[in-house]
Order: structure tokens, then C-alpha cells, then sequence
């Protein structure tokens, strides 16, 4: 008379696995957040140049954190969508953050426009590449790479910090370069990846001299060397994007 009763699933499937979250790759996207939340309360407590050591910090753990996944093969959608946020806080909030704080915050509405149009950038720049990652062409980054976008605004902060100038006295010039990073960011000049570069392979001695250089100029200098370094790559994209049509320029 009593239709009957469904049977009740069982609270606990043991044919149903669980889904984890690898350690050690997030623990290096955790650093890099870390870093980066670091640099923002640094620059509120008009500590600039500490502030731009975390930003350098994140960006060395954020391009540990991929290389560690892949190595390990621990690679998941959640290391990704975790590694976007970071980098959104580390390489778009807080160097827009920093340098309004340094320079831009006297300037009125265009100082907080120019850190905005900044931070807009690096969402967009972010967004992209989450939703492009299948089709380019992993040699070439299409637009400026956010952390290296980062690296040329909080550069040019601790290079002057380390001079003596203080913000306000090169706001103009602040807002510019702050300007010139989030535009880039958006744009579709490409710039070079470094992702065809094999770690595990045999390399010439000339290579391993070349790093070892780099690596003691580096240290002789570090504020002026990386800000230069980002500063030409920043700028060879928009080179290596103008030298080809000139070459193809018939001649008279």
C-alpha cells in the first residue's frame, strides 16, 4: 500500500576519492602571496625599499612554484587558479599600491588613475593568459609578463630609494613608467619566454661563465642591475616587434 522508501546513500563512499591538494608547489605560491602582502604593509608604513625587495621575493617563489609542479608532476587546476590570485595581489595590487604611496598619492586623481590603470592591466594581462594558455606559443609571452611589469615599477623605486630621490621629486616620471608597465601588459607585443630553455640538458661552458657573471654583477648592485635588466626586456619586445617591418621595407 506504502510506496517504497529510497534507499539512502551512504554518507561515506569509499569508491568516491577524495581530491588533495599538493604541498610543495603551493607552498611556494603561499611565499609568494606572503611576499607580496608583505611588500603592500611595508609601503604603508613608508618602508619603499623593503617593500620592493618583497615584490623581488614573490617573483623568484613564483617562478619556483610552476617549475616545481612540473618537475614533481603535481600539476593541478587548483595550483593554477591559486597561482593566478598570488599573482594578481603580488604583481598587481601591491606595485600599484607601493608606487601610489611613494609618488603618486600628492598627484591628486591622476596619481590613483595611473596606479588603477596599472592594476587593471595585470588583471587583464592575468586573465588572458589563464584563458590562452592552450594556443600560443609557449616561447613568447603576448604582452609584457606581470611579474616582470612589477620588477620595472618596484626597480625604478629601490634604484631611487638607494639614490636619495625621493618620490615626489620624479612623481611625474613615476606615473609614466607606471603608465608604460600596465599599458604593455595589455598590448599584444611579445616578448621572449625563456620556456624553451631545458635545465636538464648539457650546456656550453661560455653559458654557466655568463650566469656566473650575471650573478656577480647582480650582487655588486642589485637595485640598479635588475631594474635595468627589466628595463631592457620591457623594451625589447616593442624592438624586436619594429626591426622586422623595417627590414621589409622595399628598397628605393
Amino acid at each position: 500500500m506504502f510506496p517504497a522508501k529510497k534507499p539512502r546513500k551512504a554518507l561515506f563512499n569509499p569508491e568516491v576519492k577524495r581530491r588533495g591538494i599538493y604541498i610543495l608547489p603551493n607552498l611556494f605560491t603561499t611565499g609568494a602571496l606572503f611576499a607580496g602582502f608583505y611588500a603592500i604593509v611595508q609601503a604603508m608604513n613608508g618602508a619603499f625599499e623593503q617593500a620592493a625587495v618583497g615584490v623581488f621575493v614573490a617573483m623568484v617563489l613564483d617562478g619556483l612554484d610552476g617549475r616545481v609542479a612540473r618537475m614533481t608532476r603535481t600539476q593541478s587546476a587548483f595550483g593554477a587558479e591559486y597561482d593566478s590570485l598570488s599573482d594578481m595581489v603580488s604583481f598587481g595590487a601591491a606595485p600599484a599600491l607601493i608606487v601610489y604611496e611613494w609618488a603618486l598619492r600628492g598627484m591628486g586623481k591622476f596619481g590613483w588613475l595611473a596606479a588603477f590603470l596599472y592594476c587593471a592591466g595585470a588583471a587583464l594581462r592575468l586573465a588572458r593568459f589563464n584563458t590562452t594558455l592552450e594556443v600560443v606559443d609557449k616561447r613568447y609571452f603576448q604582452g609584457l609578463p606581470s611579474p616582470a611589469a612589477a620588477a620595472l615599477v618596484v626597480g625604478f623605486i629601490w634604484v631611487m630609494g638607494d639614490l636619495g630621490v625621493a618620490g615626489p621629486d620624479v612623481s611625474w616620471l613615476a606615473a609614466g613608467l607606471t603608465i608604460f608597465a600596465g599599458v604593455t601588459m595589455v598590448t599584444n607585443v611579445k616578448f621572449y619566454s625563456f620556456k624553451d630553455i631545458n635545465l636538464r640538458k648539457s650546456v656550453p661552458f661560455v653559458a654557466v661563465a655568463a650566469f656566473a657573471l650575471a650573478l656577480v654583477l647582480i650582487s655588486s648592485y642589485p637595485p640598479g642591475w635588475l631594474f635595468g635588466f627589466f628595463l631592457v626586456y620591457a623594451l625589447s619586445g616593442y624592438v624586436t616587434t619594429i626591426l622586422p617591418k623595417r627590414q621589409r621595407r622595399p628598397q628605393v
